[in-house]
């Protein structure tokens, strides 16, 4: 049975006889995101918001926005379902988040 453990800094160690060991290569791969889908970046500057901008309207910690940015983390779950829709209607996305109506 593989035991792995998520130390704060991010990393994946597998626990072997009551020691950390690096995990595999192979299975620390993340899929990447869809192809029709722009970076977090694209997305952000498209919206000509700065990263606090963007971070205060999604409702996420700033680290985050730049995590996603500079690649040390990806979007996962809600987060990339949301992104997605930015992607697609970014005016509407917004408006709901701040309650108000998108402009015509």
């Amino acid at each position: 049975m593989l035991r792995l453990r998520l130390k704060a800094d991010g990393r994946i160690v597998e626990l072997r006889d009551g020691r950390e060991a690096p995990l595999a290569p192979e299975l620390l791969e993340t899929p990447p995101a869809p192809p029709d889908i722009p970076g977090v970046r694209e997305l952000r500057r498209r919206a000509r918001l700065t990263q606090a901008e963007f971070a205060a309207r999604l409702g996420v910690p700033l680290d985050t926005i730049r995590n996603w940015e500079q690649g040390k983390r990806s979007p996962r779950g809600p987060a990339r379902a949301l992104l997605a829709v930015i992607a697609h209607a970014p005016d509407t996305v917004f408006a709901a988040l701040s309650g108000s109506t998108p402009a015509a």
